[in-house]
């Protein structure tokens, strides 16, 4: 089932609408979907390498097109759409305590969220709820976005065969630590 989910990914990766689902993916993800965009475009640049940069641009403006999506929610609709979100995340009840916190060190969690698993949509939200100032907040998300996707795309860039042929031969492995990041992103969540 797994080899038929990876041919699947890697033929849609190839697909001439790929890039257009990645900016969606990207965009939807900075602001209320779970699944990181890394899903496709790491696909997509094993299957087309020579477009890796371009690749990882479109994932990056789409993530901070996104993100001021995010920021929005928090800022303008925190009272419905926002607590929505917030509460299917269950960080409800630490808004408070939170948001003390975060207009301390609001870029720097910004730029964490962005470079890492933790679910960068309730940073985006957040980031609008306590009017973190925009010019920082797009600041952290360019430069988290943009080296998360970058790296990525150059890493498989230069390394793309044998990183193909490493997910190719553990493909079990590979999607079982791609879960345990993503759960512990949301585990993460829960504790912070």
């Amino acid at each position: 089932m797994l080899r038929r989910l990876y041919d699947w990914t890697m033929g849609l990766a190839a697909h001439r609408h790929a890039m257009p689902a990645l900016f969606g993916i990207s965009f939807i993800e900075s602001s209320v979907f779970p699944i990181p965009p890394d899903v496709l475009m790491i696909p997509m640049v094993l299957a087309r390498r020579a477009r890796a940069m371009a690749i990882a641009f479109i994932a990056t403006f789409g993530s901070v097109l996104g993100a001021m999506l995010g920021y929005w929610i928090g800022a303008a609709l925190m009272d419905s759409v926002g607590q929505w979100v917030l509460s299917a995340y269950g960080k409800q009840e630490a808004y408070e305590v939170l948001s003390a916190r975060f207009n301390e060190y609001g870029g720097w969690a910004v730029l964490f969220a962005a470079l890492t698993p933790f679910p960068f949509k309730v940073i985006t939200i957040f980031s609008g709820a306590v009017a973190l100032p925009l010019p920082l907040f797009l600041l952290a998300t360019v430069l988290g976005r943009a080296a998360r996707f970058f790296v990525v795309a150059g890493l498989l860039w230069r390394f793309g065969p044998p990183i193909r042929d490493f997910i190719e031969r553990r493909l079990g492995l590979v999607f079982t630590v791609f879960m345990v990041c993503l759960i512990g992103g949301f585990v993460a969540l829960r504790y912070l």
